[in-house]
């Protein structure tokens, strides 16, 4: 499997980082971890192209990470895509879909497309749900967005791959991380906590409880980006890719 950090910043863009997209490209399927509203953008920037995403799974909806899902329904609509679009997430994201979409482009809820959005509500105790031809769990995390939020695991071509998504440490995150062959985690400050997110300094001191194979930083603030050099855990940047 090949995982490509589309976008590795934090909400507001810091360090001018695109927001949360991470693709994961193996058995013929490109999946996206999270589709936050600069995605469309990311991927046209980076020469990716959208048409090619089959399956969209989100660990939470904060804007920065299911935000894009209305402009990547919009564009695969005026560009002729024919093949359903397969979006799983945590409960409650369809009814949140649908209102994105009406808020940013009225009437576009229920325009008949030549494509199926096909939508599913995960689990979040971790039970399996088949993605295309990818298999994701997710487990409920601590980070306030009016819908449960999940850590999510997803295994495809053979691989494993985890994201803590934006979370408090809890023990659910060590769950999702177990046996990961890559694990991205949030380190959105160096050392200062911050309720509903995860510090450098918190991840390390957990870190040998998350067992996989290898760990990466990501949605980093300006503070943890200008303390990268005291961090020994590696950290990724846009357009980062990796083999697991």
């Amino acid at each position: 499997m090949e995982v490509r950090f589309v976008g590795s910043g934090d909400a507001f863009g810091s360090g001018g980082r695109w927001q949360t997209c991470i693709q994961l490209s193996g058995d013929g399927q490109v999946l996206l971890v999270d589709c936050g509203a600069t995605t469309l953008a990311a991927l046209k920037a980076q020469g990716l192209e959208p048409g090619s995403v089959s399956a969209v799974a989100i660990t939470h909806l904060h804007g920065d990470h299911f935000g894009g899902l209305p402009f990547l329904i919009l564009d695969a609509q005026f560009s002729g895509r024919s093949r359903p679009l397969l979006i799983a997430g945590p409960p409650g994201i369809a009814a949140r879909l649908l209102q994105a979409m009406e808020i940013l482009f009225p009437g576009s809820a229920s325009v008949r497309r030549r494509f199926g959005v096909q939508v599913t509500e995960l689990p979040t105790d971790g039970t399996p749900t088949q993605l295309g031809a990818a298999v994701v769990r997710g487990w409920e995390v601590e980070h306030a967005c009016g819908a449960p939020p999940l850590a999510l695991r997803v295994d495809l071509a053979g691989a494993s791959f985890a994201y803590s998504g934006d979370s408090q440490w809890t023990p659910a995150l060590a769950e999702a991380a177990r046996g990961a062959g890559l694990f991205a985690a949030e380190a959105y400050t160096f050392a200062r906590p911050i309720r509903y997110h995860l510090d450098y300094g918190t991840l390390r001191a957990h870190f040998d409880e998350l067992e996989a194979r290898r760990v990466v930083l990501t949605h980093m603030s300006a503070d943890m980006l200008g303390q990268l050099t005291e961090a020994d855990i590696p950290a990724a940047y846009d357009g980062m890719t990796i083999r697991v």
